[in-house]
């Protein structure tokens, strides 16, 4: 987890100059209970590159906003607002800083035809395969979310030292009249028997200020009128 460290404390030191901005802007992200009993655990791509059953650090981001105030073309179809939402994870500002980061390392030749470019990244539809700055690859996509294995470069496909699974849902709840947005996060050590989460609490603190940041600057960028 050295890679995500190293971007959330950058992340960190530049919000401190902004941080009741910060954190006025992120109120309404919750988190919300995330037991062993999420499907996240029992995918198949969970079982497969955590063989040792490591521990992780799991958490998931909630945030509601009415139908009302979200674009109504996301609306006409199932699909695009989920699409939409995850174009502004990876196309927003809150990326903008990891991004730069892996560029700077990983971009050339090999990893041509991985998403760089921020107007590639807020124009794909995210299809499974796809590979995000070197360090992210799509594995699975429905209606409703888009799950992305994380940790490592996708050119390293076994199981890795650093590993895990990042889920972007958007769930239309009409009923209600309201969109569910959310970021679930799970990490571990895919590689050997680890006896403990691979973040210890400051860490855990960071990354999910890192979550809401995502969760805001994609809302705000892709989905809202």
């Amino acid at each position: 987890m050295g890679l995500i460290s190293r971007v959330l404390k950058v992340t960190a030191a530049g919000t401190v100059a902004s941080v009741g901005v910060f954190f006025g802007a992120t109120r309404n992200d919750v988190f919300e209970p995330m037991d062993v009993n999420d499907p996240i655990f029992s995918s198949p791509f969970f079982q497969k590159f955590n063989p040792e059953r490591n521990p992780t650090l799991h958490d998931l981001c909630v945030r509601r906003i009415p139908l009302d105030k979200l674009n109504p073309s996301l609306l006409e179809k199932k699909g695009k607002l989920v699409e939409a939402f995850c174009a502004g994870v990876w196309g927003g500002m809150g990326y903008i800083p990891q991004r730069a980061y892996l560029a700077n390392k990983y971009q050339g030749p090999e990893t041509a035809s991985h998403l760089w470019e921020r107007k590639d990244l807020l124009a794909s539809t995210y299809e499974v395969g796809t590979i995000i700055t070197d360090h992210f690859e799509v594995v699975e996509k429905t209606d409703e979310k888009i799950v992305v294995r994380c940790g490592a470069s996708p050119r390293e496909q076994g199981v890795r030292p650093s590993d895990g699974l990042f889920e972007i849902g958007a769930v239309v709840n009409q009923d209600k009249g309201e969109a569910e947005f959310t970021l679930k996060s799970c990490f571990y050590q895919g590689l050997g028997k680890a006896e403990a989460a691979p973040m210890g609490p400051v860490m855990v603190w960071l990354h999910q200020q890192y979550a809401k940041l995502w969760m805001e600057t994609a809302i705000l960028k892709n989905c809202v009128r």
